[in-house]
């Protein structure tokens, strides 16, 4: 049986991500993924305009094409529409600004069917679903191979590393802009660069299962 990227991050191994526009048309997305072996192709709805009905499009488009979808919410306050999200086609999720459990928590219970999480059934264009698989069946499989990923951009976010990386999250990434408008406030701070705080994480992080993807 091949390795699931899950397991791949698990493992701490990196994945391959293309940036796309949800915009993108099929000949576009075509050339994009022609460059390289990409394992995942990345969206935007943070700092980008997105509908339902073209997100619909275009984890369709992709998972036509072999790769599945990450899109990254619009705010961190929109964790517990991730399930929502997830019945139009994403693969993997990415929170941004996280900084508290409380948001963790949320996230990993509208990511997951039960037992892990709370998610509601309904997977009506989910990755992976089909027509003909049981409930518990896609629901054990998505629980084992879905990717959430939570974005670190704060002195407080890094600094509270440990208690976010909990059980259902796979992967760490970063705002390097957002990092910064932090540091610039804190110049006393012993972090002075980006770089001091994704190396805090990465030994915050050693030996468990999150992927840190700096």
């Amino acid at each position: 049986m091949s390795e699931s990227l899950k397991q791949r991050l698990h493992r701490g191994k990196s994945l391959k991500v293309a940036g796309s526009s949800i915009d993108a048309s099929r000949n576009e997305l075509e050339a994009l993924l022609s460059q390289d072996s990409y394992d995942l192709v990345s969206i935007d709805s943070q700092h980008a305009a997105f509908n339902e009905d073209r997100l619909v499009s275009f984890c369709a488009m992709a998972a036509e094409l072999g790769v599945p979808t990450q899109f990254r919410i619009k705010n961190t306050r929109n964790a517990y529409l991730i399930g929502n999200y997830l019945d139009l086609g994403p693969f993997s999720i990415v929170v941004p600004q996280v900084e508290d459990e409380e948001t963790v928590d949320e996230a990993i219970n509208a990511f997951y069917y039960p037992p892990i999480g709370k998610r509601s059934w309904g997977p009506s264009s989910g990755y992976g679903f089909k027509p003909d698989m049981e409930r518990l069946e896609y629901a054990e499989w998505w629980n084992n191979n879905g990717i959430l990923a939570i974005q670190l951009e704060s002195i407080d976010a890094v600094t509270n590393a440990r208690h976010l990386g909990k059980p259902g999250i796979d992967m760490f990434v970063f705002g390097a802009n957002d990092m910064n408008f932090s540091l610039e406030q804190y110049p006393d701070h012993p972090f002075k660069t980006v770089e001091d705080m994704i190396q805090h994480v990465v030994e915050q992080m050693e030996g468990t299962h999150v992927k840190v993807n700096a």
